[in-house]
């Protein structure tokens, strides 16, 4: 199997990267193909530019000549996110939502004419990604999960898994959120890692 990880954090000895290490050894246990697409080491530019919201425009209408006006890095991503089959997101939970690269990754790649199209109807969306057969978010924050359920609404569930996911069609979405990281024993850290490590070596 094909596996896409987008990954954003940039400190290289964070806990996220660590996660990012296990899932990737997980995975080549078990005989997947891994594309890695690292946002910070790739510099990836979150922000939507006048030409992104030009292409964004024209997508219902042109969807397939708007890629003049996409950032080519946004392009290459489109290319290899049509491969895979298993879709992974590992960022950190910063002030109740994902940083920004992950954002600007959402708005500039799930995107129309790169990963959906509009019906013809104008209001369905329909994923372009027709390889594409389940996805996974792994997050960490230090909240405490109760608090981030009942108070912050688990934000990233609603605004990706139950959102922007579920209204393109994304496939059997799936999230796992390790709270408290910051608080927690080494010990438990390690424990979460090599369940994390075992959950991909057993994917198939």
């Amino acid at each position: 199997m094909r596996v896409a990880i987008v990954f954003n954090h940039p400190y290289e000895k964070s806990y996220c990267n660590a996660i990012l290490i296990a899932v990737i050894n997980g995975l080549q246990k078990a005989g997947h193909e891994v594309d890695l697409m690292h946002l910070d080491r790739d510099e990836f530019d979150p922000v939507m530019r006048a030409k992104d919201l030009y292409a964004f425009a024209c997508a219902k209408a042109d969807g397939e000549n708007i890629y003049e006006n996409i950032d080519p890095l946004v392009l290459n991503y489109k290319e290899r996110l049509e491969q895979a089959e298993h879709l992974i997101f590992i960022f950190p939970i910063w002030w109740e939502l994902m940083p920004a690269m992950t954002k600007g990754f959402i708005d500039k790649v799930i995107f129309p004419g790169i990963s959906y199209d509009y019906a013809k109807s104008g209001l369905k969306m329909i994923s372009r990604l027709k390889k594409l057969k389940r996805t996974t978010i792994i997050t960490t924050q230090n909240t405490p999960a109760l608090l981030y359920r009942l108070v912050f609404g688990n934000a990233v569930k609603y605004a990706l898994l139950r959102g922007t996911f579920w209204k393109i069609g994304f496939p059997k979405r799936k999230w796992i959120n390790l709270c408290l990281v910051k608080f927690v024993s080494d010990k438990k850290r390690e424990k979460w890692l090599t369940s994390i490590e075992s959950r991909f070596a057993a994917l198939s």
